[in-house]
C-alpha cells in the first residue's frame, strides 16, 4: 500500500466500538485508555475489554474510574480491567504513571480532554487546554516509548477533533501570553497538536513499529463539554451549516478510536487522520469535515516536537 492510498474500510458514522472490534482477538494485548472513566472513553475501554485485551483506565478520578472498571467487568466478562490515576496537567502525576509501568504496552488511547474552558494555566503558566489535551499526552507517549517498542507493533490512537480546524498551532504565542484568550481558537490548537503528534511520531518511532494516527470522534454529547453549554453548540453547528452530522452515540463516537486502535487494514500505517471510521481527505474550504493541511505538515509537525521536549524540559 502506498503512502498516499486512503485507508477505507468497511464501517461508517453509524458504526459502533463493537461492530468495529468484532472478530478481533486482543488476548495478551496492554492497552491504556487516557479518560476511560468517562465518555466515549468508557465505550473505547469496554469494547478493548470485550475483545480480551488487559487495559488500564487511567483516570483522574479513580473512584470513578474502579466504578466504571466494575461495569465493564461485569459487561464483558473480562477481569483485566485496571485503574491507575493519571492528571495529565500535572506533569509530576505522568511522570508517577510511566515509572509505574512495566513490561510491553501494545496500544496508548490519548483519548481524555478538556473542551473550551475558561482561562485557565499550570503551575507552568502554560494554557491548560494545550498543557492537558498535548503536553500531557506528549510526555506520556515519549515516557512510554521503551514499553511500546518492546511490544512490537505498538500502536498510539491521538483523538484529536474537528475543531482542529479553527486554528493551527500558533508558535510565536502557544500560552496565550501575548493575544487574548479565546477558549476555541485555544482547544483547536491543541486538537491540531493531536494530529501533528501523529505524523512526527510516526515518522521517529517507524524503526521501532511503532504508529501514530490521529481521529476525530464524531459529535457526541458528554462531559469534555461541560464548559459548553447547549447554546453554544446549536451556534457552532448552525455555523457548520449543512455539514454538521447528526450527534452520535458515546458506542458510536469510540468507534473510530476502536478502529484506528486495533483494524488489521491500518497494520504499519501511520502519521494519518480518521474520521467516521475512515481516513479522511483534506478540508475543503467552507466545510467542518476532513483534515486541514497545517495539521499534516511535517515541517510543523517536526517543530511541535522540539517545542514539547523543550517545554517539559524547562
Amino acid at each position: 500500500m502506498t503512502a498516499t492510498t486512503p485507508i477505507t474500510t468497511p464501517f461508517a458514522a453509524e458504526s459502533t466500538a463493537a461492530e468495529v472490534v468484532e472478530g478481533i482477538d486482543l488476548t495478551g494485548r496492554r492497552i491504556i485508555v487516557t479518560g476511560g472513566a468517562s465518555g466515549i472513553g468508557i465505550e473505547t475501554a469496554r469494547a478493548l475489554a470485550g475483545a480480551g485485551a488487559q487495559v488500564t483506565l487511567a483516570v483522574r478520578n479513580p473512584e470513578a474510574g474502579e466504578r466504571t472498571a466494575e461495569d465493564i467487568i461485569a459487561s464483558t466478562g473480562n477481569k483485566q480491567v485496571l485503574v491507575a490515576p493519571l492528571d495529565l496537567a500535572d506533569q509530576a502525576s505522568v511522570a508517577s504513571f510511566v515509572a509505574a509501568w512495566d513490561g510491553p504496552l501494545h496500544i496508548i488511547v490519548n483519548n481524555a480532554g478538556v473542551m473550551a474552558s475558561p482561562e485557565m494555566r499550570t503551575p507552568q503558566g502554560w494554557e491548560m487546554q494545550f498543557a492537558t489535551n498535548h503536553l500531557g499526552h506528549f510526555a506520556l507517549a515519549t515516557g512510554l516509548h521503551r514499553a511500546l517498542a518492546a511490544a512490537g507493533g505498538a500502536r498510539v490512537v491521538s483523538v484529536s477533533s474537528s475543531a482542529h480546524l479553527r486554528s493551527p498551532v500558533v508558535f510565536e504565542d502557544i500560552h496565550f501570553r501575548e493575544r487574548a484568550y479565546e477558549p476555541w481558537a485555544a482547544y483547536g490548537q491543541s486538537k491540531t497538536a493531536n494530529v501533528l503528534f501523529a505524523v512526527e511520531a510516526t515518522k521517529r518511532w517507524a524503526n521501532d513499529g511503532i504508529t501514530v494516527n490521529a481521529l476525530m470522534p464524531g459529535g457526541i454529547r458528554t462531559n469534555l463539554q461541560r464548559y459548553v453549554t447547549d447554546e453554544d453548540l446549536d451556534r457552532l453547528r448552525a455555523q457548520a451549516g449543512g455539514g454538521a452530522p447528526a450527534w452520535k452515540t458515546p458506542e458510536q463516537g469510540a468507534a473510530t478510536s476502536v478502529l484506528v486502535a486495533t483494524s488489521p487494514l491500518l497494520e504499519g500505517i501511520g502519521g494519518r487522520y480518521f474520521e467516521d471510521c475512515n481516513e479522511a481527505g483534506l478540508n475543503q474550504p467552507g466545510t467542518r469535515q476532513g483534515v486541514a493541511a497545517y495539521a499534516l505538515d511535517p515541517e510543523a509537525a517536526a517543530r511541535l516536537w522540539q517545542v514539547s521536549v523543550q517545554t517539559l524540559a524547562s
